[in-house]
Formats: structure tokens, C-alpha cells, sequence
């Protein structure tokens, strides 16, 4: 009972009955991958399924599933990025053509809900509900006022004209460069977005972008005047209409299911082990920062072992690896490398792209044999940084002096309490320029690029999946499906089955720490957040967070906020 408690299983496997709906609750789902958990010490594996590709794979199931009429999208609010959201949408346009309903209802709907939304046969909104559909913009906070008052500086060191990460340290407003990046970045994703609705909601381009500039859909009766929805209504006049989609008398229950419970019977019934070959989906998303790593952070421990337990597994015929990352360290980001190189040798490596694959997302996708990316996908950010918290402005205000004694010119490296001395940055100049060196060259050979060539959109400069196909560093647009379709079809294989990677691995302390007996720095954020409020305490974990890099950093923007 007690193992049971502390790593919380999944419970019993919920029984579809016949004549349901899958409701598209979402409000737990946010990863791509949920994650494999092996707790060596306790003989104790844990596998989730809440996962954007188990919802995916659900309603994928759930097309020729008997038991399931239609899908309810009720007042969901989702925190999934465009990429994924894209990916879910299309998902629900293909269920559409089954000849299952899905309808939607919200009391309020955010302007990236009702990019999901929009896809319904029939789209309601409260009578005193809004409609948020405004544009795309990005806010990115500036701090070089702050270090000068406070007397904490943060010393940059870049190679890369666009690398927009450091640019709130070095000036107190947004450059030239960074302004022309967001601005071509938040432009294409919006294109994505109008192009969907127009085609769903039957309304041209030029009129949505009409709606958006004037507000002209924000009430329920402007949304509806202006086609954006279908029906201004209370939600029991919803449910009503559902029931008599599915032939249930007035005030009757009708049988709904959770789309994570209807993931879970999916993926734990379904599999088809009967086909031996396999393709392998390993998922690398989050930051990279090295170690073991875990479903939010790319570490080199699990996806180095789960590219080797996939490349020596002889029934996996092909690797797909998912990447939804802004990068990090420049040196995990090499020794994953490293290993798709030598997992190339054995079998075919292809890369799909989610929300972000960029700076150190992109360095780990660059070599795959074919890269595949949504249009909104975040890419490239090629170029390099490295970041040093220095306080002795602020020492030598509250009477701190820090002295030395060394052997040798270099022996005391980098300190806090003294200014940047020009030997040492001329070092780290120079590893950042070599980093920055061999990226380009692994795009350039990955790619079948010259290293000039590359170089000419690197600088750190980002751009979405569409542009990025253009410019030669995405090969095609599509999802998850479209890239382990083709990488079936490089290991030359018809009848195969998916498994999921990495499988983490975990020990007591991290148990412990993730249940709560360790609740400490989660209370401590609580307060923090309390005391200092929402935007200041994003200031504070931008300070946090640059203090807590380690190593020369191929990582994107620390907040690109797409609202």
C-alpha cells in the first residue's frame, strides 16, 4: 500500500460503454510524452498516459471504435503550444471525416482555445461569455536597468547577431535584429493559425485578419454575426443537443469518458504485439541541462541509453526521436550527437519536431537521415553563449573585498567578487567561437549545407517550421505520424508497431522530493510568487535561472511568450 501511495498508479482501467463521447478535457495534458519510470530500488515501473501523442493516438482509435459517436471539447482550457495544438487539430479533422461528430462549448474561450475549437462541426459560446481573437504578440522583459541599480551584473559572452537570450542583460530595449526575428517569427505562426480557420470555418483571410485588428469578435453576438461561432447558448442547451446526437431521452446521462481514461484503455489494450518490427519514438523535451534527465529536461543519461537499447534491439528497424526543445548545454547537446552518429551506422534516425527544436533542439536534430517540422515549430537559433553572474559593484556597496592568492596567472578562474578579467574572457571567447565553429559544421555535414551557407541564417536567429523548410533546415512539414511513416518506410518495413522512450530512471530521494514529503521550495515558490507577484517573480526566475547555467549554452530565448 505504501508503494502504492508514493508513486500514485494510474488505477483501474476504465470500461468504454456503448454510445459515448470522448470529452477532450486537456487540462493535465501539456508534454508529448508522459514518461516511463523505473524505480530500481523498489522493482517498481511506472508507465503515464497523458501525453499529447497518447490523445493523439486515442482519438486515432477512437475513429473505428463502436462504442465512441463523437468527441465534446467543453470549456477546455489548454496550455499545449502551437505545434501541438496544430498537431491535435489535424488529428480531430481526420476524426471528422470518419463520420463522427465533434462539438465544442465555452464559456470563454482564449484565443489558442478557439484555434483548437474552431475545428468543431458545431462551436457554442456562452451569452455573457468572450471571445478572444487578437493576433499574435511576444513581451520580453529588459533588465540592464536592473543591474545597474542593484549592482549585479550578468557578463555576456555570444557569438551570434540574433542570440536574443542575453539581450535583456545587455540593453534595456529590444534591437533591431531580435524586433525583425519576432516580428517574421509571430507573423508566420499567425499565418498557420488563419489558414486553419479559414478552411474550417469557412471565412476568408482577409476577414479574420479584419476581426482580429478591430476586436470584431469579442462578444458572442459579434463572434456570431461574424461566423467565428456557431450558436450563442447556455451549456445545457448543449448537452441537450449532444443528447440528441446520440439518441438519449431530456435530463438522461448520457456516456461521456475522459479523453486521459480513454488514452489509458487505449494504450494498455491496443497495442498490436502480433507485429514484431518496431519503431522506436524516443523523446527528447525540455531544457538540456545534462544528467539523467527526466520528462521536463533532456539529460544525456536516458536518451544516450534509450538510442543505444534501440540501435542494438534488433527488431526496431528505425528511430524516430520527438524534439520539443529550446536547447541548453552545448556539451550534452554534443555527446547526444555523438550518438545518432553512431546509431546511424546501425539504422535509419528521423527527426520530428513539436513545439521547439532550437539552438541545442536543433543541434540534436541536425544529422537525423530526414527532418520533418510543423509550420509553427520554433527552429534554428544556431549560435552560442556563455553567461556570468558578477556582484562586485554591488560587494563593493555593502563593504565586501574579495582578495586572492594564486600559483599561476590563471589558477583562480572566474570570481563573482571581481571584475571580468580580459584574459579569461579572451579564453572563453575563444571556446565559445570554437562551439560555435563545429555547430555549424555539424549543420552544414547533417544538412548537405557548406559551413558559409549555414552561417548566412545562423547568428542565433530562430525561425518557424515553414521558413525553416525554405531555407534547408527542415526537410517537410508534418507531424509525429508523417515522420514515423517515412522512417518505417527507410527500415524497410509495411507492418510494425511504436515504443516509446527513454525510461527514466529514478531512486528514492526522487521520490521523495516529486510526492511532497519534500515540500519546501514548492511552498518557498508559493511565497515567493505571493510577496513579490506574477511579473516580478518572472524577473526573479530569469536572475535565477542565468545563475544557474553552467557551461557555454546553445539555448533559445529565455522567455519567447507568444500570447
Amino acid at each position: 500500500m505504501f508503494i502504492g501511495l508514493i508513486f500514485g498508479g494510474d488505477g483501474e482501467t476504465v470500461k468504454v460503454k456503448e454510445n459515448s463521447i470522448i470529452e477532450l478535457d486537456l487540462s493535465k495534458v501539456n508534454l508529448d510524452y508522459a514518461g516511463k519510470i523505473n524505480f530500481k530500488e523498489f522493482n517498481y515501473f511506472e508507465s503515464k498516459h497523458n501525453g499529447l501523442i497518447d490523445v493523439i493516438n486515442a482519438i486515432e482509435y477512437a475513429k473505428t471504435d463502436d462504442k465512441i459517436e463523437g468527441i465534446s471539447i467543453l470549456n477546455n482550457f489548454s496550455s499545449l503550444g502551437l505545434a501541438q495544438s496544430k498537431a491535435l487539430r489535424d488529428e480531430l479533422e481526420s476524426f471528422k471525416k470518419s463520420g463522427k461528430f465533434v462539438v465544442a462549448y465555452s464559456n470563454y474561450l482564449t484565443q489558442n482555445d478557439y484555434y483548437l475549437n474552431s475545428v468543431a462541426d458545431t462551436l457554442y459560446l456562452n451569452p455573457v461569455g468572450e471571445l478572444d481573437f487578437k493576433g499574435l504578440a511576444s513581451e520580453i522583459i529588459y533588465m540592464k536597468n536592473l543591474q545597474e541599480k542593484t549592482g549585479v551584473k550578468m557578463e555576456v559572452l555570444r557569438h551570434g547577431k540574433y542570440k536574443s537570450a542575453v539581450e535583456p542583460f545587455l540593453a534595456q530595449e529590444m534591437s533591431p535584429e531580435n524586433r525583425e526575428q519576432m516580428t517574421v517569427l509571430l507573423e508566420s505562426a499567425w499565418e498557420t493559425i488563419v489558414t486553419d480557420i479559414s478552411k474550417s470555418r469557412n471565412i476568408s483571410v482577409d476577414s479574420l485578419n479584419s476581426i482580429a485588428n478591430s476586436l470584431g469578435g469579442r462578444t458572442p453576438d459579434l463572434a456570431l454575426a461574424k461566423n467565428l461561432i456557431d450558436k450563442v447558448a447556455y451549456e445545457d442547451v448543449y448537452h441537450n443537443a449532444i443528447r440528441k446526437k446520440l439518441d438519449v431521452e431530456a435530463e438522461e446521462e448520457y456516456n461521456k469518458v475522459t479523453i486521459v481514461d480513454y488514452a489509458k484503455s487505449v494504450a494498455t489494450t491496443s497495442v498490436d504485439f502480433s507485429k514484431k518490427d518496431i519503431v522506436a519514438v524516443i523523446y527528447a523535451q525540455g531544457e538540456i541541462q545534462g544528467g539523467e534527465g527526466d520528462v521536463n529536461i533532456i539529460g544525456e543519461g536516458a536518451i544516450r541509453r534509450s538510442l543505444k537499447e534501440a540501435r542494438n534491439d534488433d527488431d526496431v528497424k528505425a528511430i524516430v526521436l520527438r524534439v520539443n526543445s529550446p536547447g541548453g548545454s552545448a556539451l550534452t547537446s554534443e555527446l547526444i550527437w555523438r550518438e545518432i552518429e553512431l546509431t546511424k551506422k546501425v539504422k535509419p534516425v528521423v527527426v520530428s519536431m513539436s513545439n521547439y527544436a532550437a539552438s541545442g533542439g536543433y543541434y540534436i536534430a541536425c544529422n537525423a537521415d530526414r527532418i520533418f517540422a510543423e509550420p509553427s515549430t520554433i527552429t534554428g537559433s544556431i549560435g552560442v553563449f556563455g553567461m556570468l553572474p558578477n556582484m562586485e559593484e554591488l560587494a563593493t556597496n555593502i563593504g565586501i573585498n574579495a582578495e586572492q592568492v594564486k600559483t599561476h596567472n590563471n589558477a583562480s578562474g572566474y570570481s563573482v567578487f571581481e571584475p571580468l578579467d580580459e584574459n579569461f574572457k579572451m579564453v572563453t571567447l575563444e571556446s565559445i567561437e570554437n562551439i560555435y565553429t563545429i555547430f555549424l559544421q555539424r549543420v552544414a555535414a547533417g544538412r548537405n549545407m557548406t559551413v558559409e551557407q549555414v552561417d548566412s541564417i545562423a547568428q542565433g536567429r530562430v525561425w518557424t517550421g515553414s521558413d525553416a523548410v525554405k531555407n534547408g533546415l527542415v526537410d517537410e512539414l508534418g507531424g509525429l505520424d508523417k515522420a514515423i511513416a517515412y522512417a518505417a518506410k527507410l527500415g524497410k518495413t509495411d507492418s510494425y508497431r511504436t515504443e516509446n522512450y527513454p525510461e527514466y530512471e529514478k531512486n528514492f530521494d526522487d521520490v521523495l522530493a516529486n510526492f511532497g514529503l519534500s515540500t519546501f521550495y514548492k511552498s518557498k515558490e508559493t511565497i515567493l510568487k505571493e510577496e513579490l507577484g506574477e511579473e516580478n517573480y518572472k524577473v526573479f526566475e530569469q536572475i535565477k535561472k542565468a545563475n544557474q547555467l553552467k557551461g557555454i549554452q546553445a539555448l533559445m530565448p529565455y522567455e519567447l511568450n507568444i500570447k
